[in-house]
């Protein structure tokens, strides 16, 4: 794991040799191992490295022999001994071990067309000199990072975090609007925008072709996951299968050279993993997790049951109720808007298993491509509703329900009768990017000031969720919602918080259930395997039985989050009133203040619990008081 930079002068002028040199040394948390450069013509490449594989090799930027291939590298390919082979077969020599090297030969050997064969996760560039070409790929979920930026004077800029892009002298630090509208509905700007009018991320499964000669650059997909429900096999021929995918996606990460963990949860998708680990390990697997003092929070005996079964070297720090230090430093590490609070704990998990590993397999990706999330059951409840009212009934009588019914924020989602209105008042698609947002469209239309509202022109975040719909290519209500979040929720918020908050403590993070070819397998099956009635990730959890115990596979689910509610009216009662109503906030033209006053009170007060509002307007002052 690595971090990259590069710059690219469409005019053939060399890249100032101090200018590349500061863009990789701020990143150097994600690779202190070593640094290294490449300069020619009008293109530099950076790099800073976090060796993992092949120690005493795979520096770089890379040179093939020749002289004519070079690539800046982020990331890990699983498949690189199978390739490897594949391309000495064709004639191809090798001088290390590493699979950097494997992705620069096949570059060499299949052109733009190599990453269709690789898998893993990365964020590379390829200097083609030959061609006078640049390549740029991401990996397909949007694993590890890449944002770029056409700047003055033919300036093409690209690095693993935004900070690096920002230290050049033509950035334009100009604020996108409608990514305000975005990061207030979502918590997290979705791709390929960023809070930057200039700015973008490279979209995952997407590549970028520069032409040195012309500046054109042309933008491609190369790979999406089909929702297409073809599986004929039966329900037991399926459950087998699962389980060999997960075990051979899990066993293909653990291929390193340096000590090797996992994140233990005490959920069914990082017990899943730590058990096909134990399966593939002839030693004891290095296993740590977080707990905390408030009950409700706390899945650490869940955690400790499975590393007693498999025997693991296990580690649990319990985390205070009280420890917010590291609430004024998030903006250091995410660089842009961002307001999930369970950044929080995840920083502190990543502490903890850097102090025994480098390496560490996680859970993550199991909720999207299984259906674990406790909002697909509500989604489907109304899509019940739904097909059972025409439109017009839907708007008008739901929609006066959904208005003038009063909301209970303490009773249980699915008891919410002003949430469910609302949704049967609305389409699918608008119903879902409703039931995830965190200040609903009312809030947002209160929040923001009019001269805000002026500049946005109406524009609404649910464009982001309508674009994809359009993309998903099924009529299937369950995988359209898994499909919208793989798309926005999982690079944009889940992805994004664990690469940050791994890359701050120089540890490297590998996904198994996101492997490109396991999620679409999954796909290929019909909805009910996995969320049956009301139990999500059926087909998961019965290829488990027998490998986790039943009180792990079939308990709620609890999430990984931090007291904010208690937070606010307590501990950070003052802090919260000093950010939001800040001379930084109110003077940035955004905000009404009287309803920013208003949020305060009604959750300081009890009335109402605004604890993810008030967290996502922290989170942007912190932006913006390093913004300028």
């Amino acid at each position: 794991m690595c971090g990259i930079a590069g710059i690219i002068n469409i005019s053939g002028e060399t890249p100032p040799k101090h200018l590349l040199t500061k863009m990789t040394d701020i990143i150097e948390h994600r690779g202190p191992d070593g640094s290294g450069d490449y300069f020619s013509g009008g293109v530099a490449f950076g790099h800073r490295r976090l060796s993992i594989i092949d120690l005493a090799g795979g520096h770089q930027p890379m040179v093939t022999s020749d002289d004519r291939v070079c690539i800046t590298y982020n990331g890990e390919i699983y498949n690189f001994p199978e390739l490897r082979e594949e391309l000495m077969a064709l004639g191809y020599h090798f001088q290390t071990s590493s699979d950097t090297e494997v992705i620069l030969q096949a570059y060499h050997a299949w052109g733009p067309k190599s990453v269709e064969r690789i898998r893993g996760m990365f964020a590379y560039a390829i200097h083609d000199k030959k061609k006078n070409e640049v390549f740029i790929a991401r990996d397909r979920l949007g694993i590890k990072p890449l944002f770029y930026a056409m700047l003055a004077e033919n300036n093409f800029v690209f690095a693993s975090e935004l900070k690096s892009l920002a230290l050049h002298p033509n950035f334009n630090n100009s604020l996108r609007q409608e990514s305000i509208e975005e990061y207030f509905a979502l918590g997290y700007v979705p791709e390929p925008h960023t809070i930057y009018k200039n700015v973008m991320k490279l979209e995952p499964g997407h590549t970028l072709l520069i032409n040195l000669g012309s500046g054109k650059i042309k933008n491609t997909q190369y790979w999406n996951i089909h929702f297409n429900t073809s599986y004929s096999g039966s329900f037991e021929d399926a459950t087998r299968e699962l389980d060999r995918r997960v075990e051979e996606a899990v066993r293909i990460r653990m291929r390193a050279d340096v000590p090797l963990g996992a994140f233990l949860s005490g959920g069914v998708d990082s017990g899943a993993v730590v058990a096909n680990m134990a399966r593939n390990s002839r030693d004891a697997v290095n296993t740590c997790s977080i707990g905390f003092a408030e009950a409700k929070f706390d899945e650490a005996d869940y955690a400790k049951k499975v590393a007693d079964q498999y025997k693991t070297n296990h580690q649990t720090k319990v985390v205070d109720p009280n420890d917010y230090s590291l609430v004024d430093g998030l903006m250091d590490y995410y660089d842009e808007p961002y307001a999930d609070s369970s950044a929080l704990p995840t920083f502190r998990v990543c502490e903890l298993a850097r102090q025994r590993v480098t390496v560490a397999l996680s859970g993550d990706g199991g909720d999207e491509n299984l259906a674990g999330y406790r909002r697909y059951k509500l989604h489907m409840f109304e899509e019940k509703m739904r097909g059972m009212f025409p439109v017009s009934f839907r708007r008008q009588v739901f929609g006066f329900l959904g208005a003038v019914y009063p909301k209970a924020d303490w009773a249980p989602r699915v008891f919410r009768a002003k949430t469910t209105f609302q949704g049967l008042a609305r389409s699918s698609v608008e119903s879902y990017f409703h039931g995830v947002s965190i200040f609903k469209p009312e809030m947002r239309q209160m929040l923001f000031s009019k001269s805000l509202k002026s500049d946005l022109q109406d524009y609404n975040a649910l464009e982001v969720f309508n674009r994809h719909a359009e993309q998903a290519e099924t009529d299937d209500p369950l995988s359209l919602i898994q499909y919208l979040d793989i798309k926005t929720y999982l690079p944009g918020d889940i992805l994004t918080k664990v690469d940050r908050a791994s890359m701050a403590y120089s540890l490297e993070v590998r996904v198994p259930l996101l492997d490109h070819e396991l999620i679409g397998w999954i796909a290929s099956l019909p909805s009910d395997y996995k969320l049956h009635g009301n139990e999500g990730k059926y087909i998961f959890k019965k290829s488990l039985e027998g490998q986790l115990p039943n009180d792990i596979l079939y308990r709620p689910k609890m999430g990984f989050g931090v007291p904010l509610g208690h937070w606010f009216r307590n501990e950070l009662k003052e802090k919260i009133k000093e950010t939001v109503l800040s001379e930084q906030m109110l003077d940035s033209g955004y905000f009404e203040k009287a309803y920013l006053e208003r949020l305060i009170k009604d959750h300081q007060s009890g009335i109402r619990d605004y604890s993810a509002p008030l967290w996502t307007l922290m989170m942007f002052y912190q932006f913006l008081s390093r913004h300028g």
